[in-house]
């Protein structure tokens, strides 16, 4: 126990260099110490665990040897934190464009892989039908004047089933469904759940679905979802699809945020300096909010203008409010892009009550995990998930941005990948393609990628990280809207 409370004080830089220590104690300087010469001072119970080979005498070597035991440095530093600032990479801004796009049989570095500095390979998969589909299991008349207005404005068609979560279990509903989708040859897919509904396997059965209206394994209709908490801001969810006009290349005005939780974990803060540097390209600014926590405090801090650096609660408590320049640049918006950590109700260690109350007309993008959880879940519950969260049952975050109007939300029901997703959907919203177009895209790239086939969706086995979790990625917009000009 003395050594233990004695060297924790080398740890907090109590304890001089081993060259101090013979300076001051090696009073005949012939480059050893003895135990008279340390007696009465704070050496002098050491002395003994220093002398390991019981010779009554002790060379540097000896005490460095002993403190190196317990991870202190000859100079009286810790080891582990030399060990880690030599390990500390360089903080690198690479180009969008330099980024390798992953597809099969592109290989990976582990470094590429750690640093998630590399984008999901997409590509165009044509859709045959030239249809409208609407498929819901409301029966609330609120909801249903809403999706009738939807579908009026598309000249499409509602297809009700009883309950869209049960879908896949139902063989005989689930092929009567299939037989009248390839009738009526859909092109955009609006799918309309109650929250209740909601759920990961859902999800699955809709890829499932879609993925079956021809003799490929991939999605082959544009999908996007169409929720939120309650029939009010349901019906401005719609309104708004409607009388939207694509954000031109000058209007657009996007902002990110980022985490760094530790002085090592700099991926997100990177990928927006690559936002920020990408959106330059085009004279546009991109303020840049990063979030540190408390065990950042060297971290790389980026330069210039229009940037926030904000401190973490921490504790379990998230950011919920911003000071009132912060919050008129979150009105100026119109584009939200953030990549860290997240639980259900928080995303990058912003709480749901921090959102922004006036959302409307904005697209929100977030990479963070369970940014679309779902209110009930067909999988068993995690407790800890990466950035050291624990999970608890909270709204999910991009649900509660469209409560608050925003237009067109992407997230994850779970484990997400993060930016090697998150942009991909991002750069064919901004090559003026459709939200289901670029959804459809990313689902595809994913099959592609994992080797999924017809029949493979749904998740049987109820494991915590099914290998389904990749597909979970959820779209909440109209498919057939276009959230920016070319």
């Amino acid at each position: 126990m003395v050594v233990s409370t004695s060297y924790v004080g080398y740890a907090q830089g109590q304890q001089p260099p081993v060259t101090e220590i013979y300076k001051n104690h090696d009073g005949n300087n012939d480059g050893v110490l003895e135990a008279s010469e340390v007696a009465g001072s704070r050496y002098a119970k050491q002395f003994p665990r220093w002398d390991v080979n019981g010779d009554q005498k002790v060379s540097p070597q000896e005490v460095v040897a002993f403190r190196k035991r317990f991870g202190i440095a000859a100079d009286g530093t810790m080891l582990r934190a030399q060990k880690q600032k030599m390990r500390t990479p360089k903080f690198v801004v690479p180009q969008i464009a330099e980024l390798k796009r992953l597809k099969k049989g592109v290989p990976l570095s582990r470094k590429e892989a750690r640093n998630s500095a590399f984008l999901l390979g997409t590509a165009k998969h044509a859709v045959d039908g030239t249809q409208y589909v609407i498929l819901t299991d409301h029966v609330d008349k609120a909801y249903l004047e809403s999706l009738q207005k939807l579908a009026l404005h598309h000249q499409g068609q509602i297809v009700s089933v009883p309950d869209l979560a049960l879908l896949h279990e139902q063989e005989k509903r689930f092929k009567t469904l299939q037989k009248q989708l390839r009738a009526i040859g859909p092109k955009y897919a609006a799918i309309a759940p109650r929250l209740d509904s909601f759920r990961e396997n859902m999800l699955m059965g809709m890829w499932e679905l879609f993925s079956t209206l021809d003799s490929d394994p991939e999605i082959d209709v544009f999908p996007g979802f169409l929720m939120a908490s309650n029939a009010k801001a349901f019906s401005k969810l719609i309104e708004q699809s409607l009388q939207h006009d694509p954000i031109t290349v000058g209007k657009l005005k996007p902002i990110a945020i980022s985490q760094v939780l530790r002085n090592t974990e700099t991926r997100s803060l990177q990928k927006a300096a690559m936002l920020r540097q990408h959106f330059r390209k085009r004279n546009l600014k991109t303020p840049v909010v990063a979030i540190y926590g408390k065990k950042a405090p060297t971290a790389p801090r980026l330069k210039g203008e229009q940037l926030w650096n904000l401190e973490a609660p921490g504790g379990g408590e998230f950011i919920k409010s911003f000071s009132p320049e912060l919050s008129r640049k979150f009105d100026e918006s119109n584009l939200i892009i953030m990549h860290g950590h997240g639980v259900p109700g928080m995303s990058c260690s912003v709480d749901i009550q921090g959102i922004p109350t006036n959302l409307k007309g904005k697209i929100l993008l977030t990479g963070s995990c369970f940014s679309a959880s779902p209110r009930k879940s067909d999988l068993p519950e995690m407790r800890d998930v990466p950035g050291g969260y624990t999970v608890q049952k909270r709204d999910a975050f991009v649900l509660r941005a469209i409560d608050h109007g925003a237009l067109v939300a992407f997230g994850h029901q779970r484990l997400s990948s993060g930016f090697p997703h998150l942009y991909p959907v991002l750069e064919n919203w901004l090559e003026g393609r459709t939200v289901g177009e670029a959804y459809q895209r990313l689902i595809n790239g994913l099959i592609n990628l994992k080797g999924f086939k017809s029949g493979d969706f749904v998740i049987r086995e109820k494991t915590k990280k099914p290998a389904q979790n990749s597909l979970l990625y959820v779209v909440i917009g109209d498919p057939a809207l276009q959230p920016f000009g070319k």
